[in-house]
């Protein structure tokens, strides 16, 4: 059966099904097998970023022993501390 009112369009075929996504409840926990990271950039400057960055690294100490050397060499006080983890999504029950 072709639609009227457009005679271009194709006709639509009546045996696709329909699909209907119930909610559910999902919490997210911190995966503990993958250490999480710590990242900070230099955004000291007037007319631009230092734009210089630590790279990943893998505990609070890290980040400051690197900061505190970057600080160091160039005097620049300003940064800018990125923290990624790994997250597992653990959906609830169909509601």
């Amino acid at each position: 059966m072709s639609d009227s009112t457009n005679t271009d369009a194709p006709a639509r075929s009546t045996a696709r099904g329909r699909f209907r996504f119930r909610e559910y409840h999902v919490t997210t926990v911190p995966d503990t097998l993958a250490l999480p990271t710590v990242a900070a950039e230099c955004v000291t400057g007037e007319d631009r970023n230092c734009g210089a960055t630590s790279g990943p690294l893998h505990t609070p100490d890290e980040l400051t022993r690197w900061i505190a050397g970057h600080c160091a060499a160039t005097g620049h006080e300003l940064y800018e501390q990125t923290t990624r983890t790994l997250l597992r999504a653990e959906p609830g029950a169909w509601q």
